[in-house]
């Protein structure tokens, strides 16, 4: 496995007007980023320069070393249920090594080159649990929004709604109004402009000089938590334990999964904007490495962000160097900006993220439910719920179990296995039993499509329905192209059921793949190599050396197909 980020390659031909695109396109996405970092961080219960070192580390990394050349990386909405969670239940310490241990198994993911693997988890499951964020992140800005007088919410989402109806009488009604214009700027901004500033970054800036030059009295950054330190923490490797290490598994599984998905779906759509291929295992090592170098800082889990990718590519980067200054340019803000951003409401922050969760929520795919397969419906709500209702761990584990089931389902229907004779012949020349005559004590059966446990058990099934006990039965397996152990120990159990009654078994034209997993298996060995034969007219000729008949010769009218 190689470790080749695309900034080597890029950095070959780099001229001097690739670096005024990138620098252009840097900045840009670095003031673009502020406010979701610090509005992420926020969410996730931590604060806000936890969101920015992330944006900072992570941002730098996941571009000087990752496979894709325009992604640009930091804190996402996708993490805020998973992350929040661990935080309320584990504390801000296990969070960081909870990252750590995301990053480790990102890197793993890489080096085992399972990039491609990530592409093949349902689109249901994907569209699940990404609506499902979407609430959770809704209902976790509803309090800053309106200015509730409470404490923090709860981590369950039906606690966190019962929570907010009782308060709701505590509604501060300057905080709700500066949210609704907030949002409302943010909505209707027009979207030629919002190709260069979004109207996020207006509304932040807007709405933070309007509350400090009126004196209104909204809830802001340092209010409640205080400045901004004018520099990165210092380097400090995670403290843990071993129950530790069991207690954060699970939710470390979830956070690289999540990362995954996102930074390689980010990838694919970068891809399409400029015209490339990106490097999906060398993605996810950088994620990997990112997200190490995030908790090393004391940051919290990123990955690939889709809008300020996007934002990115609009304003003419092309190479990760456009990444690179987006870091940079956020550190320059931390390091001559940071005190001001205490200026910054918490309500605006709040319909930014309002805006986020609106976006990100597949909200399109409820109405498409009833025109979907019925499995896919319910593997949808049932990932979307679970998302919501318990824990976006289990939603996951749930998700893909269901999923996979069904896959196993639909497999299996696809496998048929019946009865030949010349009215179903399908195939030509040497497998074909057209014009030819089957001995009397020989069936030959036909197995279609893959022969895994979803479907090994149609073999038992369809010799059960037929009413001759062949003396030799032929299985024409050509069209079986991969057989899993379930499919090769039903194999042995037929092999097994056929000799106890002295009959016999052989094999027609095995394909490559089952045919080496027979031979590894040791089937081929308790079979018989002459058994195992080419085509059908050599699997007619062997039936006939077990039955004792000459090749060519049947006896007359024993024609049993006919």
């Amino acid at each position: 496995m190689t470790f080749r980020p695309k900034l080597l390659d890029t950095l070959r031909e780099y001229s001097k007007n690739d670096f005024l695109s990138d620098l252009t396109a840097g900045v840009t996405v670095g003031i673009v980023a502020l406010p979701l970092a610090m509005a992420f961080g926020i969410a996730s219960g931590v604060d806000p320069k936890t969101g920015i070192y992330t944006a900072i580390i992570a941002g730098f990394l996941i571009s000087a070393l990752g496979g894709s050349r325009v992604q640009i990386g930091g804190p996402t909405g996708a993490f805020i249920a998973i992350v929040y969670s661990v935080v309320v239940q584990y504390g801000l310490n296990n969070l960081i090594l909870c990252t750590f241990m995301a990053g480790v198994i990102l890197l793993a993911m890489g080096f085992a080159r399972m990039g491609a693997m990530i592409k093949f988890i349902p689109h249901p499951v994907v569209t699940g649990f990404t609506s499902g964020i979407a609430v959770i992140v809704f209902s976790t800005q509803i309090k800053d929004f309106c200015g509730l007088s409470m404490k923090d919410l709860p981590a369950d989402f039906v606690q966190k709604i019962r929570v907010l109806a009782t308060n709701l009488g505590s509604i501060h009604w300057p905080t709700l109004v500066l949210g609704i214009i907030s949002l409302g700027l943010i909505f209707f901004w027009p979207k030629k402009l919002a190709k260069r500033i979004p109207g996020s970054v207006v509304a932040l800036f807007l709405m933070t000089f309007v509350v400090a030059v009126f004196q209104w009295p909204i809830e802001t950054i340092g209010s409640r938590f205080g400045e901004i330190p004018r520099a990165l923490p210092p380097l400090q490797f995670p403290i843990f334990s071993f129950s530790d290490v069991q207690n954060l598994i699970r939710p470390a599984f979830t956070i690289a999964l999540l990362a995954a998905m996102e930074s390689l779906m980010c990838a694919v759509v970068a891809d399409g904007m400029i015209d490339d291929r990106h490097d999906s295992n060398q993605e996810l090592m950088a994620q990997g490495l990112a997200n190490i170098g995030s908790s090393l800082f004391g940051g919290m889990p990123a990955t690939g962000a889709i809008a300020r990718t996007a934002t990115n590519v609009k304003n003419g980067g092309r190479t990760p160097v456009a990444g690179i200054i987006h870091a940079f340019t956020l550190l320059l803000i931390l390091l001559l900006a940071a005190p001001l951003a205490k200026n910054i409401p918490l309500a605006v922050l709040a319909a930014v993220l309002i805006y986020v969760a609106y976006n990100m929520g597949e909200w399109h795919n409820f109405a498409r439910l009833t025109k979907w397969p019925r499995s896919d419906a319910v593997v949808f709500l049932a990932t979307f719920s679970l998302t919501v209702l318990v824990d976006l761990t289990v939603a996951v584990e749930v998700g893909m179990v269901l999923a996979a089931i069904l896959f196993i389902r639909r497999v299996s229907e696809t496998t048929q296995i019946t009865h030949v004779d010349e009215s179903t012949e399908t195939e030509g020349a040497h497998d074909s039993l057209i014009g030819k005559t089957v001995p009397e004590g020989v069936i030959v059966f036909r197995v279609f499509g893959a022969f895994f446990f979803g479907a090994a058990d149609k073999l038992e099934t369809a010799l059960d329905r037929t009413t001759q006990q062949p003396k030799v039965l032929i299985l024409r397996v050509g069209k079986v192209f991969a057989i899993d152990a379930s499919g090769l120990n039903a194999l042995d159990e037929l092999l097994r059921k056929l000799r106890r009654k002295h009959r016999h078994l052989v094999l027609s034209g095995p394909h490559s793949q089952p045919l080496m997993a027979m031979h590894k298996s040791g089937f081929v060995e308790r079979l018989g190599e002459a058994n195992l034969c080419e085509n059908l007219d050599a699997s007619l000729d062997r039936a006939r050396t077990l039955l004792h008949l000459p090749n060519g010769h049947e006896p007359a009218g024993n024609d049993i197909d006919s």
